[in-house]
């Protein structure tokens, strides 16, 4: 499967560069998985897709101010970490740039010395590990002196970091933002609830699996980072039953898709579990745990592209696509939102 069919040329200022003020006053297109009709919406429109019984699956992970930028102690130079996951110790995985002028024992100061960030193993793919040395709280001096990791083709400033968490946003892990939820709302989900639509969150912390651009040109030989994630017995409960009573299970973003079929791939069911996923979802996977995605428009040649077409079938995502463009929506991470919607559960 080559590359080149995930491929589609999007006009420069159609990229979101800042989110809107009112998070549900987005655009939303519904794209009929089963018969390829296409609707144009807004986001709050969303409720009236929504029924009774169904369950809207959402991402609590939080990001953190991830991007730190500092010197080398040696000699002054720049040097820009992203952190990725915490592992034990004040221990980081982190992309580092750049990668060459790092070696075991590199020290890099932020802040004067308020955090120092010392490199004890060298990986592949631009990718460190470091050991963090600070006086205080880790999180405080993060917040203090990271700024919020926005994807490359943002260019402007983001003035309220809040606006790259979600409002249900919890889980403190992320180094990218579980992007289709920031359409929500307090109010809106309250609205569902009242309609009787379950809400049941999972938590995915989004890391390089995630974002990572695909850089072979046969897309089977990509390589997936892996990823936390957990679902609790509450929330795997509400799965399971939904489920078992054939009902649509909604996931909110790609995050939650892949949490949901990491899971019922491993156990056929909904458990409670945690663990790391690197599931890499492309056409001709067989979904176990979705109907509907909420979802936002992805760039070319992504994972997050194949893993769309996968759900709705290649030809339809280019024509919604294609219509999205002509109408002049937003694109990717402050963009507008699609919703891939069926209204038989397949399971």
């Amino acid at each position: 499967m080559n590359i080149e069919e995930f491929n589609y040329d999007l006009p420069e200022h159609l990229i979101a560069q800042t989110p809107l003020k009112n998070r549900t006053a987005s655009r939303l297109l519904i794209l009929d998985k089963d018969t390829g009709n296409i609707e144009h919406k807004h986001f709050y429109d969303i409720k009236d897709y929504l029924k009774e019984g169904d369950v809207l699956v959402i991402n609590d992970t939080k990001v953190i101010p991830a991007r730190l930028i500092g010197t080398k102690k040696e000699t002054q130079a720049t040097i820009e970490l992203l952190l990725l996951k915490e592992k034990e110790n004040d221990t980081w995985e982190c992309l580092s740039r750049p990668f060459k002028r790092l070696k075991v024992g590199t020290e890099i100061s932020f802040g004067n010395d308020q955090l120092v960030a010392e490199v004890i193993e060298k990986k592949t793919e631009g990718i460190v590990l470091v050991k963090m040395k600070y006086k205080g709280i880790f999180l405080e001096i993060l917040d203090a002196l990271g700024q919020m990791p926005l994807p490359p083709y943002i260019h402007q400033k983001l003035k309220e970091k809040d606006r790259y968490n979600t409002v249900y946003a919890k889980n403190i892990g992320s180094a990218a933002a579980p992007t289709a939820g920031l359409h929500f709302t307090k109010e809106l989900l309250e609205e569902l609830k009242e309609k009787k639509v379950q809400i049941a969150t999972v938590t995915l912390h989004v890391g390089l699996g995630t974002f990572r651009p695909v850089e072979t040109e046969n897309i089977l030989e990509h390589h997936m980072h892996s990823e936390y994630y957990e679902l609790n017995e509450e929330n795997a409960k509400i799965l399971e039953n939904a489920r078992l009573n054939h009902k649509r299970i909604i996931a909110v973003g790609t995050t939650s898709t892949r949490t949901l079929e990491t899971i019922m791939t491993k156990y056929q069911k909904f458990v409670p579990c945690s663990g790391n996923t690197d599931i890499f979802i492309y056409p001709g996977y067989t979904f176990k745990a979705i109907d509907c995605l909420i979802t936002n428009f992805h760039l070319p040649k992504s994972t997050l592209m194949m893993l769309v077409c996968a759900l709705a079938g290649r030809e339809k995502i280019f024509k919604a696509y294609d219509e999205a463009i002509q109408n002049e929506y937003r694109f990717f991470s402050f963009g507008d939102a699609m919703f891939i919607k069926t209204e038989k559960p397949a399971k």
